[in-house]
């Protein structure tokens, strides 16, 4: 994929999360847990650049693993990262076969009152994508709900694992939790910084 190695590519993504996503401030996670610092990657996935690294280290990814027919994961955090995922497919002309959908916490109170919308169907094997997994929390919820859906959740892709539970929630599933950066990653480029 283009002239770029993965592993430039991975230090470049990283390099981006570390300037726009990174707020170095205490912090109450979304699983209750306290950090020092915050990662908002919705400030990485909404430039370009982002968009572009994100969607071509993960399809590398995807291309190179356990088979999936669809990607998709809980609103609003996965939403981009699908997005990002499907369109360097499309540019690469790899994995024209992939299809995406997003998971609502609740089902629509109107229209088709859907809970799973996009291409969704029942029988596929899936990959939840996520931006960044502390407990693993939402993403659970993703996997509880398209399995009663009928899919078969294979794989959980995030960009960014803290460290903090997430892996082993989701090893008591049957399912290996990968991502593109995990805490030591974090830790080391904070430590760079100083």
């Amino acid at each position: 994929m283009g002239f770029q190695t993965i592993p430039e590519r991975r230090a470049e993504l990283l390099k981006l999360v570390m300037e726009v996503s990174l707020e170095r401030r205490e912090v109450t996670l979304a699983s209750g847990r306290k950090s020092h610092f915050y990662l908002d990657l919705r400030q990485t996935m909404m430039r370009p650049l982002g968009v572009k690294l994100v969607g071509d280290l993960i399809l590398d990814r995807l291309l190179g693993g356990l088979g999936v027919d669809a990607i998709g994961g809980m609103a609003v955090g996965a939403v981009p990262v699908v997005s990002a995922v499907l369109s360097s497919a499309a540019h690469w002309n790899q994995a024209e076969w992939l299809v995406g959908f997003f998971v609502r916490k609740e089902k629509k109170k109107h229209g088709l009152g859907l809970q799973i919308e996009g291409a969704f169907q029942e029988g596929q094997a899936v990959a939840l994508l996520e931006d960044t997994t502390t407990t693993g929390g939402s993403t659970l919820d993703a996997l509880d709900i398209v399995e009663a859906a009928g899919g078969r959740v294979a794989r959980v892709i995030c960009i960014v694992d803290r460290g903090e539970g997430a892996a082993a929630a989701f090893a008591r599933r049957g399912v290996t939790l990968e991502s593109l950066f995990d805490r030591a990653d974090i830790d080391e480029a904070l430590n760079r910084e100083g």
